[in-house]
């Protein structure tokens, strides 16, 4: 009794020439790390938010609070902002094109 699938393999994922057609060449690519100015200057900076809320979570300062929140959305508009620039991953002006 064969439903059309190996064993062991799920229905949704390709099989054969399948896995290898070019609308599915974007899912087999490496992901890579970020390791850019525009993702290290997003962490940093979220990373700074998240000290300051921690800091205003401890004492119990609300408006100390929401200053951290908003350091943190200021970093992931730095890193998008950074990205469409040119700073990102493969971007044309970082020396390193590796993904």
């Amino acid at each position: 009794m064969s439903t059309g699938t190996q064993q062991g393999q799920h229905e949704d994922q390709p099989v054969g020439d399948e896995a290898n057609a070019p609308d599915r060449k974007a899912d087999l690519l490496p992901v890579g790390h970020g390791n850019s100015p525009a993702a290290w200057t997003c962490v940093g900076v979220m990373a700074l938010g998240v000290l300051v809320g921690c800091v205003a979570f401890v004492f119990a300062n609300v408006p100390f609070f929401v200053v951290g929140v908003v350091i943190i959305a200021l970093g992931l508009v730095a890193g998008w902002v950074l990205r469409r620039a040119g700073y990102g991953v493969g971007g044309d002006k970082v020396k390193s094109h590796h993904a």
